[in-house]
């Protein structure tokens, strides 16, 4: 005998949508919801069915609530910080975390490719006039931003939910500088030119539908970007050496006769 149907009650309904637009990536950790009133408006639902919703949703530690409202937990902190501390002091990190991304964010990129709907790609082009704007205006900050925004769009088009949340955990490392510094590598002569043409030659690919070349594109950029902070990290051990054989003074004294090398 077949069992019955049994009707799914409106809060479990609510926070069903809701947990599916945090594991896609479209409410993003540390976001804040709307306040309860105009949410429930929005949702269609009444007050007391979305707090249910929203109760669920907490205790499932996808939700946090505060005095300033409710908003998505940054779930994936338990993870990111005790291994931005193991990676802060690692030589090995920033060499490892360029080869996970040769190898992944690269199909990641040939998965956008494929993937990107339409709305995907419209903001794929905002993003890309954008950075030409800030590129123009020697705006370093807003080009910083926007280098991130891209790629995080491009994890976004893959449409590969693992893949996106794996990729804004090391996003969000690299943004703490455990791979390596920016502003550093960005202050080399030819770089922002250089990022700038590989960026626009990611996102036409992609926009393009062509897979082959969005993924040789990105393979191009990340080993760009890894030869180049290879270059930095080399000039400022030299610049270090100079300097500690300038200060050798406060370690021998100017009057410290010379070695005999017989």
């Amino acid at each position: 005998m077949t069992k019955p149907i049994r009707p799914v009650p409106l809060p479990e309904l609510i926070a069903q949508r809701i947990q599916t637009l945090i594991l896609e990536g479209i409410l993003r950790p540390g976001e804040r919801l709307m306040p309860e009133r105009e949410l429930a408006e929005r949702l269609g639902v009444s007050r007391p069915s979305l707090r249910q919703a929203l109760a669920v949703l907490e205790r499932k530690g996808l939700l946090v609530a505060g005095k300033s409202g409710t908003a998505v937990a940054k779930f994936l902190s338990q993870l990111t910080d005790p291994l931005a501390e193991l990676l802060a002091e690692d030589e090995r990190a920033g060499a490892d975390y360029f080869e996970f991304r040769l190898s992944i964010e690269a199909h990641a990129t040939g998965f956008a490719a494929q993937r990107a709907t339409e709305p995907d790609r419209g903001a794929i082009r905002s993003c890309l006039a954008r950075m030409r704007t800030s590129h123009t205006a020697n705006d370093l900050a807003d080009e910083a931003k926007l280098d991130v925004e891209l790629h995080a769009l491009i994890y976004e088009a893959a449409h590969n939910v693992l893949l996106l949340h794996i990729m804004r955990v090391l996003r969000d490392l690299m943004q703490r500088g455990i791979f390596y510094n920016r502003d550093q590598v960005c202050s080399l002569p030819g770089v922002r030119d250089a990022w700038l043409e590989q960026h626009l030659a990611i996102g036409d690919a992609v926009l393009a539908g062509d897979a082959r070349a969005a993924e040789q594109a990105a393979k191009a950029h990340i080993r760009f970007t890894y030869a180049t902070i290879e270059k930095a990290r080399s000039q400022e051990v030299r610049l270090a050496t100079s300097l500690r054989r300038i200060d050798r003074r406060d370690i021998v004294p100017d009057s410290a006769p010379a070695v005999d090398r017989g």
